[in-house]
């Protein structure tokens, strides 16, 4: 027992290395998850004092849980046969690929990221880059049941719409977004994850992924988790409002019993930008015919990079407003009373009116109206802001035009369209540069259609 025995130096440091990894994980590694978590259930505790729709328990379930609970539903577990039979795998075959559905699906979601990390950072992007205004969400959210599932409706301007609306519904809850395969890469994945995102594939559905994802909706939904969602399904390539995607709606319409289920609450919120950091881009998708716009590396660091330099040199100016509208809300179980042939395609419908009904109006949108209805001076973009604004303004559509003359906001965001090289002015006449043109239209194209008139 007490002789000694030799053994190499490679076989001695690799005894060392299994040894530190079994202490670390049966000692190390328990007692720091514990610490943290313990850490974690404080902060959702106090938050949960102060904010106005507490943190879902199942929200902050642990991911394995959740995963397993996913894969274990009964309507999953049918799901499961039915593939099965439908690909001629076995069984056990087939449950893997429904538990690695789930994995891709089920975020992991960390309260200290979001509320600490993630929260500040959006409020100082959000104020860095844009003016912020908001507008009716006292309003719209004072009278809904504290009981009630709430999902928050937005038209899809920019991907500045997920930093934007976290750092306003801090207040309120923490979101869970449905999130696009764009985002599906490393480093995101696990930061988005831990955000409360989840995933959503655009290609590849077959019967079992679609029943998977159903289910994990319905469950969150079930047990009251704020949802966020965006029934168009893509960023606009045009700038106008398009037509509703129906998926994740049908998905919490199915099976939502208006007599014993918890009601789900829809709350419309547009939002509108003077800048949309990807306009460009997003039309020349548009002109290619693209399904997706693909946004390069390197260009991402070529603008942060002419960014920082601005910000170094003291010549930058935020992008105008960013503008926030909250609508009507819409109770899911009202609605289902009325009885509609298609219930889905019926909802997706009124959210969209609901969220044109309330969409901001901004000066540059009236500006670049103005130019594509002929207006080649301030004066004339000046008089047609004023007749518009007020039009709006008597249909209900919150105008941020921050109490300046008609004259000062046309001289205003023509400024910022001449900066970016889109026309010249010269002793108030405006030239148009050609290339441009798409530009002006997408502006044009992000007012509310239905109220506007032509001068």
């Amino acid at each position: 027992m007490s002789q000694t025995v030799e053994i190499p130096i490679w076989a001695l440091v690799l005894l060392g290395l299994f040894a530190a990894v079994t202490f670390a994980s049966h000692f190390l590694f328990p007692s720091v998850r514990w610490f943290f978590r313990k850490r974690a259930e404080r902060l959702v505790a106090q938050l949960n004092t102060r904010l106005a729709r507490p943190i879902q328990p199942f929200k902050l379930a642990r991911r394995h849980d959740t995963v397993n609970r996913l894969t274990h539903d009964p309507q999953v577990a049918q799901a499961i046969i039915d593939h099965a039979r439908a690909e001629g795998v076995p069984s056990e075959v087939a449950f893997e690929t429904a538990r690695r559905y789930a994995r891709e699906i089920v975020p992991g979601f960390s309260a200290t990221l979001y509320f600490t990390v993630a929260m500040r950072l959006s409020r100082w992007l959000s104020r860095g880059l844009y003016r912020v205004r908001v507008t009716g969400e006292e309003r719209a959210l004072q009278d809904i049941d504290p009981t009630a599932t709430v999902i928050f409706v937005l038209n899809h301007r920019s991907n500045m719409d997920y930093v934007l609306v976290t750092w306003l519904a801090a207040r309120q809850t923490a979101l869970a977004y449905a999130v696009g395969e764009w985002a599906r890469r490393w480093p995101l994945a696990p930061l988005i994850r831990a955000l409360g995102g989840y995933f959503v594939r655009r290609r590849d559905l077959n019967p079992l992924y679609r029943k998977v994802l159903a289910r994990y909706i319905q469950i969150a939904t079930e047990n009251g988790v704020t949802q966020a969602v965006f029934p168009e399904g893509r960023l606009s390539r045009d700038g106008a409002l398009q037509p509703p995607k129906l998926g994740i709606l049908s998905y919490i319409v199915t099976d939502h019993d208006p007599e014993d289920a918890r009601d789900v609450v829809f709350v419309p919120v547009a939002v509108n930008y003077e800048r949309v950091l990807e306009d460009r881009v997003l039309i020349a998708a548009r002109n290619k015919g693209a399904a997706a716009f693909r946004l390069r590396w390197w260009m991402v660091a070529r603008y942060l990079w002419r960014h920082l330099q601005l910000r170094l040199t003291g010549r930058f100016t935020r992008f105008g407003y960013a503008a926030v509208s909250f609508g009507q809300p819409l109770s899911l179980r009202r609605f289902l009373w009325r009885g509609h042939a298609d219930p889905t395609e019926a909802l997706g419908a009124e959210l969209m009116t609901r969220l044109e009904a309330v969409l901001p109006v901004l000066p540059m949108a009236l500006t670049c109206a103005a130019l594509e209805h002929g207006a080649r001076s301030v004066a004339d973009v000046a008089a047609y802001i004023a007749t518009q604004a007020d039009t709006f303004a008597r249909a209900g559509h919150a105008v941020h035009t921050n109490e300046a003359e008609a004259d000062q906001l046309a001289r205003t965001s023509l400024r910022m369209l001449e900066v970016r090289g889109a026309l010249r002015l010269a002793d108030d006449r405006i030239t148009l540069s050609r290339d441009w043109a798409p530009v002006i239209a997408f502006y044009a194209r992000t007012l509310p259609v239905q109220k506007a008139t032509e001068t």
